[in-house]
Parts: structure tokens; C-alpha cells; sequence
């Protein structure tokens, strides 16, 4: 079993999700993690240093006995800036400001930066299980004159994540995914042409993503909490 696998295991089998984990050349494990949906809604309280202290202790054990080799390990929340990794998130930040990055440049920009609603002909009051299963959404934006929207496929998208909200009690409890504000963003959009249509400027291509692995190995010595601080 990889050790990606072995994190993924422990971590959702205590109750939690991960988002992202990363493993430096120095043997530096990272892991990011946060609390999933209860029945739909947002949990009552964001994850706190208790809930990654928790999590540090299970992966200490568990890597140990799985004989995964490393020199220290770093669990923490991922931030204001939370990165968007799969239809999953997409459907449970709905509403929200974003920043996406596309693989290939569309009329003339790679970068977007705008309120994440349902693509058109969706309804934003749907499930998030069912929002979830979706791999196509829209971005509305503004151009500094008008507000537009964008349409894109997951496949195009390099990478997501939140635009830093500041917020000092933390993410406000509520039904995942911000429908109403996604609703009332979707009436405002306008025709900017969806990705991997024809429009003016040509057709928007949808590249292939490459994959990497880390081969890193090292000694296990010592781990790092990093728990509620950048919430």
C-alpha cells in the first residue's frame, strides 16, 4: 500500500477528509485535512489543533507499522486559501469566491477569479451528493465593465482553490455549498462562450494532466501540529 493510500485510510477512518498531502525530498510529510458535510451542512466547528493532534498520533502508529519512512510529519488545516480538488469540494463551496487556473489559455487568460455557481441549465437548490457527480461548472466574473460568465469542465482546470475570506469565528455553519448566493450570482450571467466551444477566438483546448510520484525516503524523527491557526 503507498503511503498516499495509508493517509487517505487513517485519516477518513477517524472521521475526517483529506485534502491535499504532499511529501518533500527531505522525507517531510505533509498532510492537509478538514471535516466533511453532516447530512448535507457544514460542521459546527472547523477543524482545531485537538482534531490534528488526534490525526498526528493515528498516522505515527499506523506509518510505523505500515513501515513508511520518513523524518517528520506536518498535519494541518489548508487555509483560507482552501484548494478545490474535486466536483466534491466544487459542489460543497458553491457560492463562494474562487480563483481557477485553466491548463490552456482561454481568449487570451489562463486565470479567473469570480463567484463558483452551477453551470447553466442546473439548478443550485440540487443536492451536493448530486452537484458532486457534475464535472461541469461556471465562474462569473467581471472584466472590469460588465459581468460574464465562464463555463468549464474539470478536466480544464490546473488547479482552484477559495479567495481568502476573513471570518474570526470561523466558517459559518449552514447547507453546504451557498445555493442562494449561487442562484442570485447565476441570473447575472452573460454569453462568454464555454470551454471547448467554437467562439470568436477559436475553440479552447482540453490538455491531458500529467501525473508525478516522489520516490523520497528517509528516517522517521519528528512531527508538527499546525492545527486552527489560519482559520
Amino acid at each position: 500500500m503507498s503511503w498516499q493510500a495509508v493517509v487517505e485510510k487513517t485519516v477518513t477512518g477517524l472521521g475526517y477528509e483529506v485534502v491535499g498531502c504532499e511529501r518533500s525530498a527531505g522525507g517531510l510529510l505533509r498532510v492537509f485535512i478538514d471535516k466533511p458535510l453532516v447530512g448535507g451542512q457544514e460542521p459546527e466547528q472547523p477543524v482545531n489543533v485537538e482534531d490534528c493532534e488526534r490525526v498526528t498520533r493515528q498516522l505515527r502508529y499506523v506509518m510505523e507499522v505500515e513501515e513508511i519512512d520518513y523524518t517528520r510529519l506536518e498535519v494541518s488545516t489548508p487555509g483560507l486559501d482552501r484548494p478545490l480538488n474535486n466536483a466534491g469540494d466544487y459542489a460543497r463551496f458553491l457560492g463562494h469566491e474562487v480563483e481557477i487556473t485553466l491548463r490552456e489559455a482561454f481568449q487570451g487568460r489562463k486565470k479567473y477569479r469570480g463567484v463558483l455557481v452551477a453551470a447553466e441549465g442546473v439548478a443550485a437548490e440540487e443536492d451536493p451528493a448530486t452537484l458532486a457527480q457534475r464535472t461541469d461548472w461556471r465562474v462569473i466574473f467581471s472584466d472590469g465593465k460588465t459581468e460574464q460568465a465562464l463555463d468549464f469542465a474539470l478536466d480544464e482546470v490546473r488547479s482552484a482553490k477559495l479567495v481568502p475570506e476573513i471570518n474570526f469565528k470561523g466558517r459559518t455553519p449552514g447547507k453546504a455549498g451557498g445555493a442562494a448566493a449561487g442562484k442570485s450570482a447565476a441570473k447575472k450571467n452573460t454569453g462568454l462562450a464555454p470551454q471547448g466551444s467554437e467562439s470568436a477566438d477559436g475553440v479552447a483546448a482540453k490538455p491531458k494532466a500529467s501525473k508525478k510520484k516522489s520516490n523520497a525516503k528517509s528516517r522517521q524523527t519528528d512531527d508538527k501540529v499546525d492545527g486552527g491557526l489560519d482559520q
